[in-house]
C-alpha cells in the first residue's frame, strides 16, 4: 500500500459521524442537516432536459479534452462573467468531472515526487482535499492561518521567503470555504508577485463564485485579477469552476479548469491517462447550464433572501459575520465547537460541522476552533426552523 495513505486524516463528515455515534437526538424533532455543503435548491429543468436529450451520446467514448462546443460555452461564460477580452477554448479551457477531483488530481500533475522538501501552501482553515493532494503528491502541506481579528484573511505577506522558495503549488479558495471571504486584488497581487519570483503554480478554487448577494458586486475571480494586473496568458494560474453550486447540480459532476495554456496542456496529458473524460450526456447538460444565466440569478435571489432573514437572527446569539459569498455561516460558539455540535444534535436534532475539523494547529493554535460551519442549503422554511432551534439551544446553555 502507498505509505502516504497513513498521512491522511479522516474526512470531516466521517469525523462528525463518529463523534455523533451513540448520541440519541431529540425524537420529537425532525432531523435537519446543515453540516454538508450540498445544494438542495431544485436543479433547473433546462439541465435535466439537456441531460436526457444527450443520453444517446453514451454509445460512444467521449474525449478527455471535451467537445469544442463545450469548451466554447465555458470560454464564453468566463468572458462574460469576468469581463475578459478573450479566453482560448482550445488551449486555455478543459472540462473536468467537478472541481473536487480536478483540485486533487492537478497536484499530481505539478508536484515532483522525487524533489525533497517541496511544499504545498494553503489557507487555514481549508478544504481538506488540498491537504490530501499534497501528501499523496509527495509534498508537505503548509497551512497559513487566518485569524478572526483579520476577518480570516490569509496573511500571504507574512509567509517567509524560505517557505515560498520551497513551494511548488498554492491553493486559494475564493469565495472561501468555510468563511465565505473573497480574496482581494491586493492579495492576488502578492501571490502573483511571489509566483513570479519563485515559480510556483496557483490553483484557484472558485466553486462558490456564483453564490453571492448583490448582483452589482460579483466576487473578483483569479482570472479577472490577473487581467486587471496585466498578466497576459494567466501565467502559472489555473481557475477551477463548477456547476454544483452555481446550477444546483452536484450529482452532475461537471466543472472546468481555465488559465495558463501550458498548465492546461500538461493537465490534459495527465487526465488522458487518468480516464477523466466527461459523458456526452453530462456535456449536453453542461453546455445548457453555462449558456444560461437566468437560473443562476434566481438561485442567488433565494440565497440572498435566506441570508437576509437568518443571519441577523443567528448573529444575535452566535456571532457570525455576513459572508462575502458562498452559502455558509461561520459562527463563533460559546463552548468548544465539537462539543457544541454534539450537544446541539442531541437537544435539537440539527447537524452542523465543527470548525476545528477544517483547521490544523499551527504553533499550537487551530484557527477553526470555537466556530461551526452552518450550510443554509435547504429550503427557506427548513433553514429558518433550524436557526430557531440553534438560537433556542444556545440561549439554554
Amino acid at each position: 500500500m502507498n505509505p502516504r495513505l497513513s498521512l491522511l486524516q479522516p474526512y470531516p463528515f466521517e469525523r462528525l459521524r463518529q463523534w455523533l455515534a451513540g448520541v440519541t437526538p431529540n425524537p420529537l424533532l425532525a432531523p435537519i442537516n446543515l453540516s454538508i455543503g450540498e445544494p438542495r435548491h431544485p436543479t433547473p429543468a433546462l439541465l435535466l432536459d439537456a441531460l436526457a436529450a444527450g443520453s444517446t451520446g453514451i454509445a460512444h467514448y467521449p474525449m478527455t479534452i471535451g467537445t469544442p462546443a463545450l469548451r466554447e460555452a465555458i470560454a464564453g461564460w468566463l468572458c462574460r462573467r469576468h469581463r475578459l477580452p478573450a479566453v482560448d477554448p482550445g488551449r486555455e479551457v478543459l472540462p473536468v468531472l467537478g472541481s473536487r477531483e480536478a483540485l486533487f488530481s492537478f497536484a499530481q500533475t505539478v508536484l515532483d515526487p522525487t524533489l525533497p522538501g517541496q511544499l504545498v501552501v494553503m489557507p487555514n482553515p481549508f478544504y481538506q482535499i488540498y491537504e490530501g493532494a499534497a501528501w499523496l503528491g509527495g509534498a508537505t502541506p503548509m497551512p497559513v492561518s487566518g485569524v478572526a481579528a483579520r476577518g480570516f484573511a490569509t496573511p500571504w505577506t507574512e509567509v517567509p521567503e524560505a517557505v515560498w522558495a520551497r513551494t511548488r503549488l498554492v491553493y486559494v479558495c475564493s469565495p472561501d470555504n468555510p468563511t465565505g471571504r473573497v480574496t482581494t486584488l491586493d492579495e492576488w497581487r502578492t501571490l502573483f508577485e511571489q509566483s513570479d519570483r519563485h515559480g510556483f503554480v496557483i490553483a484557484a478554487d472558485e466553486c462558490y463564485s456564483e453564490v453571492y448577494f448583490d448582483e452589482a458586486r460579483p466576487p473578483l475571480g483569479s482570472l479577472a485579477a490577473a487581467q486587471v494586473l496585466g498578466r497576459t496568458g494567466f501565467p502559472r494560474l489555473l481557475a477551477f469552476g463548477s456547476l454544483s453550486k452555481r446550477s444546483n447540480a452536484p450529482g452532475l459532476r461537471s466543472g472546468f479548469v481555465a488559465g495558463d495554456a501550458a498548465l492546461v496542456k500538461a493537465f490534459l496529458l495527465y487526465r488522458t491517462y487518468h480516464g477523466s473524460a466527461m459523458s456526452p450526456a453530462v456535456e449536453a447538460a453542461s453546455r445548457a447550464a453555462w449558456n444560461d444565466e437566468a437560473h443562476v440569478r434566481a438561485n442567488r435571489r433565494e440565497y440572498a433572501a435566506k441570508f437576509a432573514l437568518l443571519q441577523p437572527r443567528l448573529d444575535a446569539v452566535l456571532p457570525c459575520a455576513m459572508p462575502d459569498a458562498a452559502f455558509y455561516l461561520w459562527a463563533r460558539t460559546p463552548i468548544d465547537d465539537a462539543e457544541f455540535a454534539r450537544r446541539l444534535y442531541e437537544a435539537a436534532n440539527v447537524t452542523v460541522l465543527p470548525g476545528s475539523y477544517f483547521g490544523r494547529a499551527v504553533d499550537g493554535v487551530n484557527p477553526g476552533s470555537g466556530y461551526v460551519r452552518i450550510a443554509l442549503v435547504a429550503a427557506r422554511d427548513e433553514c429558518a426552523e433550524a436557526i430557531d432551534r440553534i438560537v433556542n439551544f444556545t440561549r439554554s446553555l
